[in-house]
């Protein structure tokens, strides 16, 4: 159909189903369940497996940023391509030569996928959305989309164990990097707008990458709401996050057969999937109903964890659910809040916070390894969201009122939906 009789609903629904085809392939890797048994086997230790995961979040930390400038000067599609095709080469070097170094570059390329994915997606989706009058879809449509990309996790992690069994590592690694090339091409058919908007106040700044950067500390700097729903989703998503790493190694502790470990991170890995849907839900949350989210999942995570049954697997799906819900609505919230043209370098500065977190998390998981079994280290790191919880309700004060006047003018000459949500607490 010609495309100026299409309506908005339609390009809306184009970009939704290029997100969701995109977040499933990219998720769609059998080796996702059992690389850390892949790790193991090689002979690998703990504390050996948890640098890995230091190198990995280094390398995010690293590129972080300077991933986020660069998809606020140049096309956010071509950065979405280019991400899996890195993630690619990875898995590729983990199969061809399976060594402590070789998983170590495996993680660098991992890294440097993630890091050019994130702040391009989200603002590439969050501008397109916003430009059609759509921007209140935001959540319930990465929601969804984070949804799916668990979905395809439950999918592999379903098809691992019978294709472990016929083909091995290789097999798994083939699957790999297949769904990658495939999810290349899909990125190929986001649509993107920025540059074509004139009056859009979200078009690049002159002066090249350091003037976007400086734009997007200003507004960190500036805008009081911006720098506390930057904090907010870094807690948030950093713990459990990392602790999704270590999934399979707890499901080992209980006992259970190898061939069962992967239903049990299926499991998991479905509450996961639960949490992005219940997520488009959950955007009129007051303070002590998100508390309330992060609160339960601290006190299913701990009681699942220190069970050491697989039984317990259960309370820890319901945990992860109720994390990812809330690290949706953070996000949510974060997007909300930024007005200015860097957008997808302030959200990269909340990747930057999350992996600086993550670090802390893994180091202090390997840390803790040589002390404690698994169980227990997860349900210490359970704690981390009750203080969390008790933040969100005692937090400072409200915002300026320079701020609300700001942020409404904002909202209201941007296309803004016109059923917005309002902030989570005083950390949004």
């Amino acid at each position: 159909m010609i495309s100026f009789l299409r309506g908005p609903g339609a390009h809306v629904n184009r970009l939704a189903t290029t997100l969701y085809g995109y977040t499933f392939l990219n998720d769609f890797i059998l080796l996702y369940p059992v690389y850390a048994l892949l790790f193991v086997d090689t002979g690998l230790s703990t504390a050996e497996i948890s640098s890995l995961f230091v190198i990995w979040s280094v390398t995010s930390l690293v590129l972080e940023v300077p991933s986020g400038v660069w998809a606020d000067a140049v096309s956010r599609r071509l950065l979405l391509t280019l991400a899996p095709l890195l993630a690619a080469a990875g898995y590729a070097l983990w199969i061809i030569a399976p060594s402590y170094w070789a998983f170590a570059a495996g993680f660098v390329l991992w890294g440097a996928a993630g890091a050019l994915q994130s702040g391009a997606m989200e603002a590439l989706v969050y501008t397109e959305l916003d430009r059609l009058g759509a921007a209140g879809r935001y959540a319930t449509i990465m929601g969804r989309g984070r949804a799916l990309g668990t979905g395809a996790t439950m999918v592999a992690t379903a098809a691992a164990a019978p294709a472990l069994a016929v083909g091995g590592y290789p097999m798994l690694g083939a699957a790999s990097v297949l769904a990658c090339l495939l999810c290349a091409a899909v990125a190929t058919t986001f649509p993107e707008h920025r540059v074509e908007s004139t009056e859009s106040p979200e078009e690049t700044p002159p002066g090249g990458y350091a003037a976007i950067l400086r734009e997007g500390v200003r507004e960190m700097r500036s805008s009081r709401s911006v720098r506390r729903a930057v904090l907010l989703l870094a807690v948030v998503w950093a713990v459990w996050g990392s602790l999704e790493e270590y999934v399979a190694l707890l499901a080992a502790a209980t006992g259970v057969v190898a061939y069962a470990v992967p239903l049990l991170v299926l499991l998991v890995s479905a509450g996961v999937a639960l949490g992005g849907v219940l997520a488009t839900t959950g955007r009129r949350l007051t303070d002590r109903a998100f508390a309330g989210i992060l609160a339960a999942g601290a006190l299913a995570l701990g009681a699942g964890a220190i069970s050491g049954v697989p039984a317990g697997f259960a309370a820890i799906a319901v945990a992860f659910c109720l994390f990812e819900m809330a690290t949706v609505l953070a996000g949510a919230r974060l997007q909300d809040r930024i007005t200015g043209p860097a957008r997808a370098t302030v959200t990269s500065l909340a990747g930057l916070g999350t992996d600086v977190a993550g670090i802390l998390v893994y180091g202090g998981y390997a840390a803790a390894s040589t002390v404690a079994g698994h169980d227990v280290i997860f349900a210490v790191f359970a704690v981390p969201y009750l203080v969390l919880a008790l933040a969100l309700t005692r937090g400072g004060g409200p915002r300026s009122g320079g701020e609300r006047r700001r942020e409404r003018r904002a909202s209201g000459g941007r296309g803004a939906s016109p059923d917005p949500a309002p902030p989570v607490g005083r950390f949004s």
